[in-house]
């Protein structure tokens, strides 16, 4: 879907940062709305969209359980 999304799981990326994860949910919103900066009037739904994938990705992360590596390390900033 969006290329220049990057894996954020480990062992791909050994640590996440809060920027990460809020950089790659920029890019899922902006890819699916079409917008790569929303007009004013939709400033407010395009912000909240990116909060809520961001807090999806991370509880998604936090939830993963990746075989054969070493335990999850990832810092909130």
């Amino acid at each position: 879907m969006c290329r220049s999304i990057k894996t954020l799981r480990p062992p791909t990326t050994p640590e996440v940062t809060d920027e990460d994860i809020r950089a790659a949910a920029l890019q899922y919103v902006r890819k699916v709305s079409g917008f790569r900066a929303p007009a004013a009037h939709n400033r407010e739904v395009f912000d909240q969209a990116v909060e809520a994938v961001a807090a999806a990705t991370q509880e998604l992360l936090d939830g993963l359980r990746i075989r054969g590596s070493a335990a999850r390390r990832h810092t909130h900033s």
